[in-house]
């Protein structure tokens, strides 16, 4: 199947307050986001035309963006409100929606204080981000040759483009070797993440997962340690030595786009789809099909 470049397709995007034709949202070659990597983003899905946890997905990115030294230039309401008007206005129903921020062109240098803090949003129709016979007996994941980086040496609180670099290498990599993902693990040799998905692992009836240290606390993992919990699962967050997969009967992915994904072997170690998996795949599915109001 012949792939659609997302430079040519009908649609609007939000660009810095207006609904533009998708073909014209463009930005000069020489913008510093491109050059430097000073952007962040978010990643959101739609549900039933609701996006799922949208204040908390443009909080992150207003706090993102604080955390690399620039603000929006709309106030998180304000995106909250474009973001729904570029779905409205795509008749997106169930999809993907990518609000991103970036510094202009105005400065071509490390220095870029007197750069346009640039917004945009688009919203497209996006199918699973595994293929569904995949996720349902498991992906096989290798173990990638990139570490996580530490707090000290990178803004890993942020949502920020350039720590996305050796994700797209690791998962290169992974899918060259016949792997559908990446365990990504941090620079003092701990698990911690998949390329764009944090993990859980049942260990004995029990769900542990690492600490967020130096990666994201993403906003699907944090809503699937509630809905363990409501189904009274004790949640254990630790650090966690590869070695220690050993002795997890289940392992499991949970992202925006990964949802809740199970796994079926990561490198040399192998699990089931069982049943605390598949329970927390039914929850989560619930969960982002219930309309806000309800789920407030």
């Amino acid at each position: 199947m012949a792939l659609i470049p997302f430079d040519d397709r009908d649609g609007v995007i939000w660009f810095n307050g207006t609904l533009v034709p998708w073909r014209e949202a463009r930005l000069h070659v020489l913008s510093h986001g491109l050059h430097y990597a000073s952007a962040v983003f978010e990643g959101e899905r739609v549900y039933g035309g609701h996006v799922f946890k949208l204040a908390e997905h443009s909080e992150r990115l207003a706090n993102s963006a604080k955390i690399l030294g620039f603000e929006l230039p709309v106030s998180v309401a304000e995106l909250d409100r474009a973001t729904k008007a570029v779905v409205k206005a795509n008749g997106i129903v169930d999809g993907y929606v990518r609000p991103i921020a970036w510094r202009g062109s105005e400065m071509m240098a490390v220095s870029a204080q007197a750069t346009k803090i640039n917004l945009a949003v688009a919203a497209w129709q996006w199918p699973s981000y595994f293929a569904p016979e995949a996720r349902a007996k498991g992906i096989r994941m290798a173990i990638a040759k990139w570490a996580r980086p530490a707090p000290h040496t990178a803004p890993t609180a942020s949502k920020a483009t350039g720590l996305y670099m050796i994700c797209t290498m690791a998962k290169h990599d992974a899918e060259a070797a016949g792997y559908a993902d990446a365990l990504m693990l941090d620079w003092r040799g701990q698990v911690a993440e998949a390329t764009g998905a944090n993990i859980f692992f049942v260990m004995n009836g029990v769900l542990h997962t690492p600490t967020p240290d130096c990666f994201l606390d993403g906003i699907p993992r944090r809503s699937v340690i509630g809905l363990a919990r409501q189904r009274q699962l004790k949640v254990v967050e630790r650090a966690i030595m590869p070695a220690e997969m050993a002795s997890a009967q289940e392992a499991f992915l949970t992202g925006t786009a990964a949802e809740v994904t199970p796994i079926a072997e990561i490198g040399p170690y192998r699990f089931t789809v069982g049943e605390i998996t598949r329970g927390l795949m039914g929850d989560y599915d619930k969960l982002v099909r219930t309309p806000p109001a309800q789920a407030a």
